[in-house]
């Protein structure tokens, strides 16, 4: 039984193990809307176990069924299956059925959405980061509010997936108010929609300029750091190269120390 990462959306970012294995599939299960974004000729042939959002427990279990019926089954995710998606599921489940160590299980990563949207800003992940997700179908808020607090207390940039959908509305907005309590206004924030797929957006903006109302759940925010800048259209949070190094590749800093000749 395989996990499979499909990338962020563009075939041409598919692992070519990750499509070496779907090709060996018989089985192939995973939530509709990523089963659309596949190449037909992935598919073509096999047999599939497609279900909706809230069903995923459903899902996994049918593609572990059929695993133990001996058939060559791949779990699809969108971007990595250990991100966010049913990696973690799938274990649970086969130890919850003490199949665990039995059923061999192999993880194939793939592109996570937001190293694609950081890509297509530029540079914002250059150095340390955290990844949040504003959704609280399954993490009270209370937890995603204190995630985010201490994220920018702690200076990170912050991914912020899932960031606002029809019925959660408010929950961006308060994520918002928390970073402006610790953020310059200025700070610099990247929005990526639908990042290496069709209908693709990219806007650099600021904290206290951005427009919530214009983000939806195809969104990923990157929320700079106080040392992330706008160069331009890219958006770069320098690793510290520049203020280490001089441009003979002398370590600056021990220089000003004294501990090096000028």
């Amino acid at each position: 039984m395989s996990l499979i990462g499909l990338g962020p959306g563009d075939p041409s970012y598919l692992a070519q193990k990750a499509e070496k294995m779907l090709r060996e599939a018989e089985v192939v299960a995973g939530y509709k809307t990523y089963l659309r974004l596949m190449p037909e000729e992935l598919l073509k042939g096999k047999e599939t176990i497609s279900t909706g959002m809230k069903s995923e427990i459903e899902r996994c279990e049918r593609a572990i069924d059929a695993a133990l019926a001996g058939r060559s089954v791949a779990v699809v995710c969108s971007g990595d299956p250990g991100i966010y998606a049913m990696a973690g599921l799938v274990f649970e489940l086969l130890e919850q059925r003490g199949l665990l160590g039995s059923l061999p299980v192999e993880v194939v990563p793939g592109i996570p959405a937001f190293c694609a949207a950081a890509a297509l800003l530029g540079a914002p992940l250059m150095h340390d980061f955290a990844s949040v997700s504003l959704s609280d179908l399954l993490t009270p808020w209370e937890a995603i509010e204190r995630r985010v607090r201490a994220a920018a207390e702690a200076d990170f940039v912050i991914v912020l997936s899932n960031p606002r959908s029809k019925q959660r509305s408010w929950q961006l907005e308060r994520a918002v108010e928390i970073l402006l309590e610790r953020r310059a206004p200025s700070t610099p924030v990247g929005v990526v929609r639908n990042a290496s797929r069709e209908g693709e957006s990219v806007w650099l903006t600021t904290l206290s300029e951005l427009d919530t109302q214009q983000v939806d759940m195809l969104c990923t925010l990157i929320i700079g750091s106080s040392r992330t800048r706008a160069l331009g259209s890219s958006m770069v949070t320098p690793r510290g190269y520049l203020d280490k190094y001089n441009g003979a590749g002398h370590d600056v800093q021990q220089e000003r120390a004294g501990l090096m000749p000028r």
